[in-house]
């Protein structure tokens, strides 16, 4: 005789939301993708304006591997920068970019900076967008501005004057006594 036995399934806690009729949605399980700009952190120099952009890359890094930043000054886009994202444990999920803008020739005033990133995919959709602007006060410096403004002497008349102070004389004394003693000591007598 030949019985049928039919294997008993264990129920999993996944399997739990079908016995209790709830509906179990997939998508919200998982975390969704997110880059957030933290921060633009700016430094004026000379003719440069050194910016600094702080953002995180959520759940984590390992989910991204390329993302895209655009830089834009006063509604003009002036970069666009591919970030390759290693994978790696070692690599927290905030990081930092640096920027650096030539300045020359741009006149004092407050100007709008705003900072996009994104991942950019295959049908040049834009996913995961974030966006960020600040307002920078710019005001150009040059060294001379930023030097004490102390008149420095170029050059002086009458070079045959020379002034010693008293420890500078009593040094010159003794080289010129320890030079005379070594000629004598190295004279031959007949």
């Amino acid at each position: 005789m030949k019985a049928e036995v039919s294997q008993l399934k264990q129920s999993t806690l996944d399997d739990l939301s079908f016995q209790f009729n709830i509906e179990k949605d997939r998508e919200s399980s998982r975390p969704t993708k997110a880059i957030m700009i933290n921060q633009i952190a700016n430094k004026i120099e000379e003719d440069e304006l050194a910016l600094k952009v702080e953002f995180a890359l959520l759940p984590s890094n390992t989910a991204f591997s390329k993302i895209n930043l655009d830089l834009y000054f006063e509604e003009q886009l002036i970069n666009s920068t591919p970030i390759c994202i290693p994978q790696s444990n070692l690599l927290g999920d905030s990081l930092e970019f640096p920027l650096v803008v030539d300045m020359r020739g741009i006149v004092a005033g407050s100007y709008l900076v705003r900072v996009e990133m994104y991942e950019l995919w295959d049908s040049n959709e834009k996913l995961c967008f974030s966006e960020k602007e600040i307002a920078v006060k710019y005001v150009p410096q040059s060294k001379e501005s930023r030097l004490v403004k102390v008149p420095t002497v170029k050059s002086v008349e009458g070079a045959g004057l020379i002034v010693v102070s008293s420890s500078a004389k009593s040094i010159y004394q003794e080289i010129n006594e320890d030079e005379k003693k070594e000629s004598i000591s190295k004279r031959d007598e007949y």
